[in-house]
């Protein structure tokens, strides 16, 4: 079997997604947005695309929301950006 090369993303890179999973609290949606908006220009978030899903007990949501990532540099400042929060568990 082959190995094959995971595809290069050619930047800007419109409708990439962001998964950020995190305990369920009422304001965790707003604090991924919030967090974004302060990472890059509002236009570059898909507000509209917004889903998010609660884990079958409850405890944990997940918000996933596309957004226009600029670099890989730009996708890893936004990993580490939430990864430094206690709020969030995981960024996919």
């Amino acid at each position: 079997m082959q190995n094959q090369e995971p595809p290069k993303i050619e930047f800007p890179c419109p409708g990439y997604p962001i998964k950020v999973l995190g305990e369920n609290a009422d304001d965790f949606e707003s604090f991924v947005i919030d967090t974004l908006k302060n990472l890059m220009p509002e236009d570059d978030i898909d507000l509209l695309g917004l889903k998010s899903s609660a884990s079958r007990n409850g405890r944990f949501l997940s918000v996933t929301v596309k957004i226009v990532a600029q670099s890989e540099g730009h996708l890893s400042d936004i990993h580490q950006t939430f990864m430094s929060s206690t709020r969030v568990r995981m960024v996919l």
